[in-house]
């Protein structure tokens, strides 16, 4: 039995596959370097430069900068590898397809699973943040739809609760806070149905089957979409750039890490967020016209250009006003209007909502793909693996992802499933950085594709290794020395020492290359840093999958009936 939890896929045989996929129908092949690299931007650029962008500044001063390059950084060596194995293995399914390989079914069947919850829960989370830009863009233009079309009830029944005891002792008034004022008229004017408030988010609930309808039509008119709307949205950032950099105070730098090093690392959860994406154009590897060339270079290209808008972006953030007045939900046009320019503030608002578009576009593309590859194994029935003839794209796969996205979008509250989107996503990226390790060797000269460079690490990870204990010495010595009463998130950083020591230890004995090495302990500090409640759901969910292995997939696996 668990011989068979661990079968793997040849990268031979998925070659073979794919050279003989392309003789048949199959996805259609339209997808060119530029067309990869605007997908990518699109998907990562969207609610993290347009909202959470400011809780890290608010943490962490000006010096928030320097943790987009760390985080760059750390996504950028995730990106080799992931483009080491699209070189190698040119077809959809991203990691899922990548630790089929490497480690085997059981851990790809975890990594699919995963997978689906980043997709599913990141285009939720950015349905509802949708939903707040395209309401503030209405009320701009003096249109107002009833407010319990526009929330959730699970968004608004904390501060209903707070507001309904102070109606009944008697000091709720119109100057009370607005948001227990918003969510008082909500629940009271919301008409009753079946005995229940009907308060749902339907303009969240609108742009999610609007953008399954695009991924279900086609991926040539999805890439037209993406790609205009990521000229508007990087044309109105550099203007953003352009124009915020003359209202610059320069004293608002001074200090430039008001909350130390410490206060930066806040916001590693914020930052994270903001460059999720980049991963999901190798779900498309099917549809490019070369994808052993152009997917590496596409994730690189997006990763590249994104990072030097936000280091950009944060700079003329933390330089037009001064960082402590950032926490608010939409930084970008909260500066602007500071300054009195209330048009570039709308012009913003307007940006925010195309952005986020673009970033439920790319998520919707990249689900059912992974979907159609589990399916095309005998993990998931084979329904999800059909393409339609005319639109050749997986439409029974595309419609299934979209409603379990759109239906919850209508009920749920967005801050509860947040961490659980970072989390499946730095799962993913950990897997693949030590997939990279397992892979054989390739004749370099004799290709010429894609191949990750060799960086010996045997002294330079135990060298980190030894920095990195140096810097954290104080956190290390207090969690040993309060053993007993440390905190789940502590216990989860001792771990994570014990595995960074443990790796540098094989580091030095076998040579490994950095790159993967780095890349995955990397991905493992950032998710140490998330809150345990979301370790827990993760578990929940990893669990539930594993019991759909065992009792379905398991069996029904092409490799299985082989």
């Amino acid at each position: 039995m668990i011989q068979s939890m661990f079968r793997k896929k040849s990268i031979d045989k998925i070659a073979a596959d794919y050279a003989q996929s392309e003789s048949r129908q199959g996805l259609h092949k339209s997808l060119s370097l530029f067309d990869l690299t605007s997908l990518g931007i699109a998907a990562i650029i969207g609610a993290g430069i347009f909202s959470t962008i400011g809780s890290a500044a608010f943490n962490g001063g000006p010096g928030v900068t320097t943790l987009f390059v760390i985080t760059a950084v750390t996504c950028g060596f995730s990106a080799l590898c992931y483009a080491e194995f699209a070189s190698r293995v040119p077809i959809s399914g991203s990691a899922y397809t990548y630790a089929y390989v490497t480690f085997g079914e059981v851990i790809a069947w975890i990594i699919g699973w995963a997978l689906i919850l980043e997709y599913a829960i990141g285009n939720i989370v950015v349905a509802i943040s949708w939903s707040g830009y395209f309401n503030n863009l209405l009320h701009a233009a003096h249109i107002h739809l009833p407010a319990w079309l526009t929330v959730s009830y699970d968004s608004i029944k904390d501060d209903y609760a707070s507001a309904l005891l102070l109606v009944q002792n008697g000091v709720l008034s119109n100057q009370a806070d607005r948001a227990l004022r918003f969510a008082y008229d909500t629940y009271t004017q919301a008409p009753v149905v079946f005995g229940f408030r009907l308060i749902i988010n339907l303009p969240a609930f609108m742009i999610v089957c609007l953008v399954t309808w695009l991924a279900y039509i086609g991926i040539k008119e999805s890439k037209r979409s993406a790609n205009a709307m990521v000229l508007f949205k990087v044309a109105v950032i550099l203007f953003v750039i352009l124009i915020g950099f003359f209202f610059v105070d320069t004293t608002n730098w001074t200090p430039f890490m008001p909350n130390g090093f410490t206060g930066v690392l806040a916001g590693v959860s914020a930052v994270f967020y903001a460059y999720i994406g980049f991963d999901a154009i190798s779900t498309t590897a099917e549809e490019c016209k070369n994808p052993q060339r152009d997917l590496p270079r596409a994730m690189v290209y997006a990763l590249f250009i994104c990072t030097v808008l936000y280091i950009l972006i944060a700079l003329v953030l933390t330089g037009m006003v001064h960082y402590t007045e950032l926490k608010v939900p939409d930084p970008l046009a909260y500066v602007f209007e500071k300054v009195g320019l209330n048009k570039i503030s709308y012009l913003i608002s307007v940006s925010a909502v195309v952005a986020t578009t673009s970033v439920m576009l790319v998520f919707q593309l990249g689900q059912p793909r992974i979907w159609m590859s589990m399916s095309r194994d005998g993990l998931l029935p084979a329904r999800f693996a059909r393409v339609h003839p005319r639109y050749q794209t997986p439409a029974f796969a595309t419609l299934i992802t979209g409603l379990l996205a759109a239906v919850p979008a209508l009920f749920i509250s967005g801050t509860i499933v947040t961490d659980l989107t970072s989390i499946g996503t730095l799962f993913a990226f950990v897997i693949v950085c030590i997939g990279v390790l397992l892979l054989p060797a390739r004749n370099v000269k004799a290709e010429k594709k894609f191949v990750l460079p060799v960086v010996n690490g045997q002294f330079l990870v135990p060298a980190l290794f030894i920095v990195f204990v140096y810097l954290f010495r104080e956190r290390i010595s207090e969690t040993l020395s309060n053993i007993g009463s440390a905190s789940h998130q502590e216990w989860l950083f001792l771990v994570f020492v014990m595995i960074a020591c443990a790796a540098s230890f094989v580091t030095f004995m076998r040579r490994l290359n950095v790159i993967p090495v780095i890349g995955a302990l990397s991905c493992l500090y950032l998710m140490i840093e998330i809150p345990a409640v979301s370790w827990l759901w993760f578990f929940v969910w990893m669990l539930i999958g594993l019991c759909i292995y065992f009792v379905y997939s398991r069996r029904k696996s092409l490799l299985n009936r082989a």
